[in-house]
């Protein structure tokens, strides 16, 4: 799951729907992305990146890795 990513949606009011028609693709299609069950493609991610969150780092928004406590 792209936890930053879709905090950084919900901050700029970004929707999956946004991305999909962005991208030109299924909104079914950027859910399944966003909820881990498929991986955006490096040049989906830069696209997703350059054009709705110029502000923040790649690494940080398409971070999946699930953080564990100590």
């Amino acid at each position: 799951m792209l936890r930053n990513l879709k905090a950084e949606m919900a901050r700029a009011d970004v929707k999956g729907k946004d991305i999909a028609e962005f991208l030109k693709v299924r909104d079914a299609t950027v859910y399944d992305k966003l909820n881990g069950h498929y991986a955006f493609s490096f040049n989906e991610a830069l696209a997703i990146k350059r054009r709705f969150f110029p502000e923040s780092e790649l690494e940080y928004l398409f971070d999946n890795q699930e953080k564990k406590s100590a």
